[in-house]
Parts: structure tokens; C-alpha cells; sequence
């Protein structure tokens, strides 16, 4: 048996490695973010009062959630949103939340697209 895979193929496989590597670098960031407002390990996030206290806290909530935000959404950001979800996180780790909007809104414009595309694919293959 022989598997032939269609021209463009290595574009599935560059994507799925960028998203890695986006991963990787999110990760990268939260240490720095956490050592700087001092949340101890297994703490998830600053709490309240951590905030209040600490400016630091709330940006490193932002690294933080961007980094899970991303694996919530891993199995569509694998589709092709990777350098949407680049800007998503350099937006959201600045600490100010609604920087995050433009690669949010980018992101899912390009998974709507993408979507679109491969039902008409499917539709195409399976019916005609």
C-alpha cells in the first residue's frame, strides 16, 4: 500500500509545528510572569487580594490565562491561527486584557474561514 498525500500537504505539518512552538514560547513567558509577582507553585492564578497588592499579579493572570486560553482552544488553533494567536498573546501578557482583542477577532475571522472552506471541501468530496 502506497499513501500518496496531496500537493500542500506540508502545510498541515508546518502548522501543527508553529502551534508547538507557540506553546513553548507561551510557556516561556509564565515563569518570569510569576516569579515577578511572586505566586508560588501550585497557585494557578493571583488571587484577589494578590492583585491589590501587586500590579505584577494581574499581568502575570494575563500570561497565565492566555497560555491555558490557547490550550482550550488547541484543537482549532491547530486548524491555521497561529500567528493570530501570536498577537493574542503578545496583546493579553501585556496585563491590559482588552489587548488581546485584535488577535481574538483575527483568529476567529480565520477559523471561520477555514471552517467554511472545509465543509464546501467536504460537501465536494462526499457528494460530488
Amino acid at each position: 500500500m502506497t499513501l500518496v498525500l496531496p500537493d500542500g500537504y506540508q502545510y498541515v505539518a508546518a502548522s501543527l509545528l508553529s502551534a508547538s512552538w507557540v506553546i513553548i514560547w507561551q510557556i516561556i513567558r509564565i515563569g518570569p510572569a510569576r516569579r515577578a509577582a511572586g505566586i508560588p507553585y501550585p497557585q494557578l492564578y493571583a488571587e484577589n487580594a494578590q492583585l491589590k497588592e501587586n500590579p505584577a499579579a494581574l499581568r502575570y493572570n494575563c500570561v497565565q490565562r492566555c497560555h491555558q486560553n490557547t490550550l482550550e482552544n488547541i484543537p482549532l488553533i491547530m486548524i491555521s491561527r497561529v500567528l493570530a494567536r501570536i498577537a493574542y498573546t503578545i496583546g493579553y501578557s501585556t496585563g491590559v486584557p482588552e489587548k488581546r482583542a485584535a488577535g481574538s477577532a483575527s483568529g476567529s475571522l480565520a477559523l471561520m474561514g477555514l471552517l467554511a472552506a472545509a465543509t464546501v471541501t467536504i460537501v465536494q468530496v462526499c457528494f460530488f
